[in-house]
This record gives C-alpha cells, sequence and structure tokens, in this order.
C-alpha cells in the first residue's frame, strides 16, 4: 500500500474532503476543507474527482516519506516545497518513490495550503465523509508517526501545473441579502459595504473576525431574536456589532442577527486572508448571486482543460524515468514527408 508517513507536522493540519451534507439535524455542520477551490484543483491536477480527501495545512506544512511510489499534488496557500531537497512548484502534479521525503514550510501567501494523493487519502469515513470536524469529535489533527493511505489511483500522468486563481489578497466579498437583512436599516446596510474592515486575529475555521473604526453594525431588536438555521457564509453580528464571516465548521444555529451571506464562490478568500488583509463587502441582488456562483462552477468544472505540462530541466529531474521517454520514436534517417504508397 502507498502511503505518506508524517515526520513533523504543523499544528492544526487535519484531513479534508467536501464534508458531510444532511447531519444539520443531529447538530452537526457540513464541514470540509476551509477553501474548497483548492480540493478541485488538485483533483484536476491529479485527474481525479474532486471528493477525495487531502492534507490541510494551516499556517505550516510538515516532513513527508512515500513508503511507495505515488502521486501528489499541491495547492492552495503556496507554500515552499522541496523533495529529497528539489525544490517543487506549487499548483503543479509530481512524482514520489518510495523513501523520498516531501519538505513542506510555511505559508508565503495565504493561510491553508493543502497535499494531495494520488486516489485521495484512504482514512475513515465518518458519517458519510472523511473530513476532520473537531467541533464534533469526528477524527482529529493529524500527528507525527501517523500514515496516510492512499486509495486506489488507476492514474499515472504527473508533472501538470496550473494558473491558480488568486484568492490571497483581500478584497472583495460579494453578499446577498438574508431573512435577517431588513432587521439592519438602510442606513446601517449602506455604510457596512462603505466600510473598509481588515481580517481580524481571531479566526478559524469555524469563522473570521473583520475589523474597523468606527461604530458597530447593530440591528433592530436584536436581543430578541430567536435561534435560526446558519449556513457557511452567514456574516453574523456580535453583540458590540462586530461582523464575522462564518466558514466551513460554522455552528448550526444562533441568535446573533445576521446582515447578509458571502456569496460560496468568495469564502475561499475569506478563509484564505491572512491577519490584516483589506477585505470589503459589495451588495450584490440575488439573480446576480447566482449568475455569479454559476460562472464560477462552470469556470471550477472546466480547470482539468487548463492544466498544462510544468517545464522542468531533464538534468535536475529525480523522476525522470517515470515519464513516458519512447511513445512516438521517430527514425532520424528517414525522410519525415514520406507517408508511403496511400493510394
Amino acid at each position: 500500500m502507498s502511503a505518506l508517513k508524517v515526520l513533523r507536522i504543523g499544528p492544526l493540519a487535519s484531513i479534508q474532503d467536501q464534508g458531510r451534507p444532511g447531519q444539520l439535524q443531529r447538530g452537526v455542520s457540513r464541514g470540509g476543507a476551509a477553501d474548497l477551490l483548492a480540493l478541485a484543483e488538485g483533483a484536476a491536477l491529479l485527474r481525479q474527482k474532486a471528493d477525495l480527501a487531502a492534507l490541510e495545512m494551516a499556517g505550516i506544512g510538515g516532513l513527508f516519506e512515500a513508503t511507495a511510489p505515488l502521486r501528489i499534488a499541491l495547492t492552495g496557500a503556496p507554500m515552499q516545497a522541496s523533495l529529497d531537497g528539489e525544490n517543487l512548484a506549487w499548483n503543479a502534479s509530481h512524482q514520489m518513490q518510495a523513501g523520498q521525503k516531501l519538505d513542506i514550510g510555511a505559508a508565503r501567501q495565504g493561510v491553508y495550503g493543502y497535499l494531495h494523493l494520488g486516489g485521495g487519502i484512504d482514512s475513515a469515513v465518518q458519517l458519510g465523509a472523511r473530513a476532520v470536524h473537531l467541533m464534533s469529535g469526528l477524527g482529529s489533527p493529524v500527528a507525527v508517526g501517523d500514515l496516510l493511505p492512499c486509495g486506489a489511483d488507476p492514474g499515472r500522468e504527473v508533472g501538470l501545473g496550473l494558473q491558480a486563481e488568486d484568492r490571497f489578497q483581500g478584497g472583495a466579498l460579494r453578499i446577498v441579502a438574508g431573512f435577517q437583512s431588513d432587521l439592519f436599516d438602510a442606513e446601517v446596510r449602506a455604510r457596512f459595504a462603505d466600510t473598509a474592515f481588515k481580517r481580524g486575529g481571531r479566526a478559524n475555521r469555524m469563522g473570521v473576525e473583520m475589523v474597523s473604526g468606527g461604530a458597530g453594525f447593530a440591528a433592530a431588536g436584536q436581543l430578541n431574536i430567536l435561534s435560526e438555521i446558519i449556513l457557511p457564509g452567514d456574516v453574523q453580528m456580535t453583540g458590540d456589532g462586530k461582523p464575522f464571516v462564518l466558514l466551513r465548521e460554522a455552528q448550526t444555529t444562533g441568535g446573533y442577527p445576521r446582515i447578509g451571506t458571502v456569496l460560496p464562490c468568495d469564502l475561499s478568500k475569506v478563509a484564505q486572508a491572512q491577519t490584516g488583509l483589506d477585505l470589503q463587502f459589495t451588495w450584490v441582488t440575488l439573480e446576480e448571486g447566482l449568475a455569479i456562483q454559476a460562472k464560477h462552477d462552470a469556470l471550477v468544472k472546466a480547470l482539468p482543460a487548463t492544466c498544462k505540462p510544468v517545464l522542468r530541466d531533464p538534468a535536475r529531474m529525480q523522476d525522470l524515468l517515470s515519464y513516458q521517454l519512447v511513445g512516438g520514436v521517430i527514425s532520424a534517417q528517414a525522410d519525415p514527408f514520406d507517408t508511403g504508397d496511400i493510394t
């Protein structure tokens, strides 16, 4: 069985997939990868399904040793990576041989980096998913000495790269009105969109704090709001009117008022924002939001077609023999324009 042995690992590294739908009635949010786009990018690079599990690394990676030949891909927040001392391209797929060591350092941008294995990480399935959900007691962080086993991998292709969407610089977050938006006066909603926020220091897989100068954003009668269902993307106000954008492991219900909901396609930008980055909310209508999301979904679906071979120096390729080098061989003496008798 092919696997990666964990020799060193950063804190809060965990196995994640697309999460477990249908568990809200049990008090379990869907969870899954903080940056779902990174899962899709890794799947495209390895030519496999996007619902397979990968290793999510928060801020820093680790050191891993291959027990047998396997394919890997690296996506999400760019991190310094090397294979037996040779630098590896990020947003690309690579071949590892038995005994080789993969070293992944700190994030140069963003927060969450992802290590994908050919065939996905074949960890235990709990409530229909492999995603670790610490708040619900499902799974645990990856630790030194753990084995990350590969699932069945029929693929062989490596050496592909892609131009990843830059979601590591902060920027605009598109937001639609929700059930509780009318609890906020029109002036408050307008001021909310005109306010320049920064990503605060309080953040985890449940949500991200937004900080700004000036007054908070209070809702009318907010002390009398009943607890309602909560979903990722909801922008919830604390008692002092400070907004938090809720992420994949948000609580399932809550009584704090919510001014609106960030589009799913912009949540990767929230999750990947480092402390102090500028963020600003832009109101869009529901119809505009649906069109924006549909366009994003189409681009994600087309990711495999955007993957191209990574240009590398053959003299420095430790995995050179893993490539098909003899296909299409021609004679050095034959006339390339002689197609033979085709009459």
